[in-house]
Order: C-alpha cells, then structure tokens, then sequence
C-alpha cells in the first residue's frame, strides 16, 4: 500500500516541478534584473576633448580678440565692470571669468579683490554622464552673462569674501600675469604700427627708383 502511495507522490512532485520551474526560474530572473544596476554606456575618452575644440572654437568666433589672446594665453578672461570711475575715467572694477569656478571681481587701479561671484550653468542636454559644460562653454556663459546683464547675474549670484574658493596669491600671480600680457601686447602692436609706415615709404621708394 505504501510503495503505490510514494510511487504518486514521487510523480506529482515530478509534474509540479515540470510546471513550477520555468515560473521560478523567470521570477528569479526578474528579481536579478530588478536588482542589478543599469551599466553606464561606455565612456569615450575622446568625447570630452572633442566637445572642448568645439567649444574653444565658438568661443573665439563670440568674444574680441583681445579676449580671445587673454584666454589662449593665460586661461581667463577679464571683463571691465560697467560703471565707470568719476575721477580717474576709467573701469571702477573688473573681472575675471575663468572656467568653472567663481568670477573674481577687483579693482583695476589698486589689484585689491572685492568678492567671489558664484554662478553655474549645467549642460542639460546631455543624455547621460555629467552636466558640466566644457571649460570653454563655461567661460562663453559667463562672459555672455556678464556682458549682456551684469546686474542681473550679480543679482542671481552667490556673493563671497575672496579667497574662499580661489587663492588669493594665486588671483595676485594672475593679475601680474595680465599685466604684462597687456605689455607686451602694446609693444607689438606698436611695432606694427611703426613697421607699417616704414613699409609703405620703401615700396614708394622703389617705385619712383
């Protein structure tokens, strides 16, 4: 009596897994899925240098080109403020935009800092990965911001005592840097312009010869 009892029970086990099975096995598969992180695409490490040529490129073709060779050169920006000094008929302040991080403003005359501004602008068209724009495309908004409505921005931003977020010396080291930039600057185009005369008088010269 028993040994046809168990000889069933043996069976129906065996139906009852045949058609449990696939439903444990899908389940668990479910419960991984659900579990298991959604892999990041695969980074392109030219991506990222690609977007800045870009950027470097449509930044060039916005600012002047003193801006430009400030950039090039010495890796910011400065932006003379909009209101101007009664005595001295110059900028009361500036600026210096550099990429992603505060834009310093300071007194052209004396070099002394006045603040931290701190302002973002996010890529949010990317699809994936991080909302930083390229470097170049940070210091074009910012420039733009500036330019366009310096109030506003200085309205919108978070205002902080210098040196919290940039080195001090190294704001001083960078206005020095500047300087002589603007210097040598100058002497080349003086040259050019003292070139251009003498140029013209000896293709005179050679004409009449």
């Amino acid at each position: 009596m028993l040994l046809p009892l168990s000889v069933s029970a043996i069976v129906a086990l065996a139906l009852l897994s045949d058609m449990l099975a696939p439903r444990v096995v899908a389940g668990w598969e479910r419960y991984r899925t659900h579990r298991m992180p959604v892999a990041a695409p695969f980074p392109d490490p030219g991506r990222e240098r690609r977007a800045e040529q870009t950027a470097r490129e449509l930044l060039r073709s916005c600012v002047g080109e003193e801006e430009w060779g400030m950039y090039r050169d010495l890796g910011f920006i400065r932006v003379w403020g909009s209101q101007s000094a009664a005595r001295s008929g110059g900028a009361e302040y500036a600026y210096l935009i550099y990429p992603h991080r505060p834009i310093i403003s300071y007194e052209p005359q004396t070099g002394r800092l006045l603040g931290e501004h701190c302002v973002e602008f996010p890529d949010d068209t990317r699809p994936y990965g991080s909302s930083r724009l390229p470097d170049s495309d940070d210091v074009l908004a910012k420039w733009m911001a500036l330019t366009g409505d310096e109030q506003r921005l200085l309205a919108s931003a978070n205002l902080h005592m210098p040196g919290r977020q940039v080195d001090a010396d190294q704001v001083a080291r960078d206005l020095w840097r500047l300087s002589r930039w603007e210097q040598a600057r100058m002497r080349a185009l003086a040259s050019e312009l003292a070139t251009g005369p003498r140029e013209q008088a000896d293709e005179r010269g050679g004409r009449r010869g």
